[in-house]
């Protein structure tokens, strides 16, 4: 199992956090599309809601991520 290796500088952990954040969404936006899409048959319909919803959903990923950061219950110091 990976241990995490701590500290790291903040701006490499801002990157970071930004990367996954972006990956993550891209791929949430198209489940969102394909489901509303499945449900309000509309496909431009479809994408304005996946757009929307993970606008929202991206700056609050981005910042529970960040409050995290700053929680240290359950990481293991390197020695």
């Amino acid at each position: 199992m990976a241990r995490l290796s701590l500290p790291r500088s903040p701006l490499q952990h801002r990157r970071r956090a930004i990367v996954k954040t972006l990956c993550y969404r891209a791929v949430m936006v198209t489940i969102t599309v394909v489901v509303a899409w499945a449900v309000v048959g509309d496909v431009s319909d479809a994408v304005n809601i996946g757009i929307v919803a993970n606008v929202v959903k991206t700056a609050t990923y981005y910042a529970y991520e960040r409050l995290w950061d700053r929680i240290s219950w359950g990481v293991v110091e390197a020695a």
